[in-house]
């Protein structure tokens, strides 16, 4: 992933001219940077909300402060570890440590996962349509709105089937072959868990409508920063490729989207007349931002392990006189 994320880096270095770019980020203004890295954290803030929701759902005993810090936690080991779903991880076994229920905590980290998924998938069919209607190459992205519509029927109907009781019934005999067969408690907890949120419909639909508004404060945070480069893109096509990019960076090939986001911004901005340097500048200090935000996560993180009670054995005490 490494690799493919310098490859790509790289190569598109050799198409921009990296003084031109340089320009741009050095004159970027400050405050609409600022406003950037303040609509970040809402959209932070929000995540948190929208996860309290399940949680509480889930009747686990957690405070949203602590959400909010298992939450800061998983970004900045998401921005670590070279897999997409390790800050889910770190923030679902933080949850767990706090609740002693682990199957209940994964799930409702699992079940925040889709109801976010939900939410951009859904925007990104319905830009990927708008975008072959109203660009000039639109034509270009009739392959993407097909995969778009794929994958988000194939989403749903994995989904259900995760929740599907009598899929679950079927599935049972693999719990019977010796290697999973230590396994079934916790399967069946875990399946337990998932079914709480088959009667929790107005948790799941504010879910999703939180993960809306996410998906409106990212944007803005892609405008703002165009806006401190000096770019006029009108709001409308930040609205309509930032679904777009993030369905691309589904794809797990490279480290935290890096390289992809990247190529697709210059591709997609490209289309409306933003110069590759402007929209690399741009993609490139979206990505600063993300790990800016994630920073105080770092430190909560060693303020905890600092904190921590040590399992050192005390020293007995000296019999000299």
């Amino acid at each position: 992933k490494i690799g493919v994320t310098f490859g790509i880096i790289a190569f598109l270095l050799t198409r921009v001219d990296v003084n031109a770019m340089a320009r741009y980020v050095v004159r970027a203004d400050g405050w609409q940077l600022l406003l950037a890295l303040t609509l970040y954290f809402a959209a932070i803030g929000l995540s948190t909300l929208k996860w309290d929701i399940l949680v509480r759902a889930q009747q686990l005993r957690a405070s949203f402060g602590d959400l909010l810090v298992y939450y800061f936690v998983g970004l900045f080991f998401g921005n670590l570890l070279p897999s997409n779903v390790g800050g889910d991880v770190v923030r679902a076994y933080g949850l767990m440590r706090a609740s002693g229920r682990a199957e209940a905590a994964a799930v409702s980290v699992l079940a925040d996962r889709l109801m976010g998924l939900v939410a951009f998938l859904g925007a990104a069919v319905v830009m990927a349509f708008l975008a072959t209607l109203t660009l000039t190459r639109g034509s270009e992205l009739e392959q993407l709105e097909m995969a778009t519509v794929v994958a988000a029927t194939l989403f749903v109907f994995a989904a259900a089937l995760l929740f599907s009781r009598r899929f679950a019934q079927r599935a049972q005999w693999l719990f019977s072959l010796a290697l999973l067969r230590p396994l079934r408690p916790m399967a069946r907890r875990a399946f337990d868990a998932l079914q709480v949120y088959r009667q929790s419909y107005r948790a799941l639909a504010l879910n999703v409508a939180l993960s809306a508004c996410i998906v409106v404060l990212t944007t803005l945070v892609w405008y703002s920063i165009a806006r401190a480069l000096g770019e006029s893109v009108p709001v409308f096509y930040f609205f309509l490729f930032n679904p777009l990019i993030a369905f691309v960076l589904l794809i797990p090939i490279s480290f935290n989207g890096l390289g992809p986001k990247e190529a697709t911004a210059v591709f997609f901005f490209g289309l409306v007349g933003m110069s590759a340097e402007a929209a690399l500048a741009m993609s490139l200090l979206f990505h600063l931002i993300v790990l800016v935000t994630s920073l105080p996560g770092g430190v909560l993180w060693w303020r905890e392990r600092a904190l921590a009670p040590t399992n050192d054995p005390v020293p007995a005490p000296s019999q000299d006189k």
